[in-house]
């Protein structure tokens, strides 16, 4: 196996992760047939075949198994020492690959991401935007920005703060159609859910001194959290919004709280998700020490219409 590069093995222990070439080809954003190629290239320097082929995808065979083994512990050793370089020469550098929903992504994330590159100019960062819970692993995401989520054995994570959610309409709305001013009045009105997490459907408020969720039928539906802010800033009904895209919001008059006095915005604590092997690069301990700061000094996001 003297031809094979570190690359080659980052390479496999990809398409292996993914199941698919042109998932792989798409993520270093390459052609297909170069990813072809390069699986290619690899089973013929290590003279057994690796991987199935089919019109479904591909799937490992017992000999890829134990390549992948081996792909996965020198790939995480070429990381360690050059975590161990950079520790030593002071910086932090390299790609650091972060997954987030569409909400954290754009209200958090991207208003930090100017200071973010000035504090360490040689850190280059990769957003994974979807709704979806991310598998480290599989997905070959370095760090993943989540709400309240139990956690593997495998994993480690770090809290940022917190992260509530509460009810938002546009001024259009409540001029066309009045706000409701009891929960008991939301049948009324033309409610925004989300279908990728039917937990948040159910609408959490203390009536009475007394705590109760309002399962939600949604007159407007979408499976993404962005997607559900910029349907209430259109002014098309209520939806249930995380608090720190929305308050700024508030601020600039584009939404206005609905129910606020009977809302429990149950905040969750927002924590920085990764693997146990990879939480010592001072990549992605830059990061999180860093995102750290950014709450903890108040960072607001100026944020204009979706």
């Amino acid at each position: 196996m003297d031809n094979l590069a570190f690359d080659d093995l980052k390479l496999f222990a990809r398409v292996a992760a993914l199941g698919s070439l042109s998932a792989a080809a798409r993520e270093r954003d390459v052609p297909v047939s170069q990813v072809s190629r390069a699986l290619v290239r690899i089973e013929k320097t290590s003279g057994v075949r690796l991987v199935h082929r089919s019109t479904h995808g591909l799937s490992l065979t017992a000999e890829g198994e134990t390549f992948l083994s081996y792909c996965q512990r020198i790939t995480g050793a070429l990381d360690e020492l050059q975590g161990e370089f950079a520790q030593q020469t002071g910086g932090a550098s390299g790609l650091v690959r972060v997954a987030a929903s569409t909400v954290i992504a754009q209200y958090f994330l991207l208003p930090s991401l100017a200071e973010l590159n000035r504090r360490h100019p040689l850190l280059r960062v990769d957003l994974e935007v979807n709704d979806r819970l991310t598998d480290l692993v599989r997905d070959g995401v370095d760090m993943a920005i989540r709400s309240g989520s139990s956690l593997p054995d495998t994993q480690v994570a770090r809290a940022l703060g917190h992260l509530g959610r509460a009810l938002y309409a546009a001024p259009a709305y409540a001029e066309r159609a009045g706000l409701p001013q009891h929960p008991s009045e939301l049948h009324r009105h033309r409610l925004i859910t989300n279908t990728a997490a039917p937990h948040l459907n159910q609408w959490p408020f203390i009536v009475d001194g007394h705590a109760l969720k309002w399962p939600v039928e949604g007159y407007w539906r979408t499976n993404s959290t962005g997607m559900a802010a910029s349907m209430v800033m259109q002014g098309l009904g209520i939806g249930r919004l995380a608090t720190l895209a929305a308050e700024p919001l508030v601020r600039q008059r584009l939404l206005v709280p609905v129910l606020a006095d009977f809302v429990d915005d149950q905040p969750v604590p927002l924590y920085a998700v990764t693997s146990t092997a990879r939480q010592r690069l001072p990549k992605i301990q830059a990061c999180i020490d860093f995102w750290v700061e950014w709450i903890a000094q108040g960072h607001q996001p100026s944020v204009t219409t979706p």
